[in-house]
């Protein structure tokens, strides 16, 4: 947000906690994804902790499916522009998007 503020554009900032991105929402994302689609999920404790292999989100599907049911598990953030997606790491992608 504070990137996007630098540079004079007008962000939505969606707390996927709150209000989690319904499965549209995630294919919708995906289709403008940059990045590899399986970038969307994060390999963290959480996944340790749920048995997940990479084989559980190799497809769009089974990404979509995955974080509609562990939302937790979401990469973030995600800067969605009307064309483009991406997953903002490192930072400089965002400034680089927005530019």
């Amino acid at each position: 947000m504070r990137i996007a503020e630098e540079l004079g554009v007008n962000a939505e900032v969606v707390l996927y906690l709150k209000t989690p991105p319904d499965a549209d929402t995630l294919r919708g994302i995906i289709a403008k994804l940059e990045d590899p689609v399986t970038d969307l999920v994060r390999r963290d404790s959480m996944w340790a902790k749920l048995g997940l292999a990479d084989a559980d989100a190799a497809t769009p599907e089974q990404v979509v499916a995955l974080l509609v049911k562990h939302k937790q598990l979401l990469q973030r953030p995600v800067v969605v522009t009307p064309t483009t997606a991406i997953i903002g790491r490192p930072k400089e992608r965002v400034r680089e998007l927005l530019s």
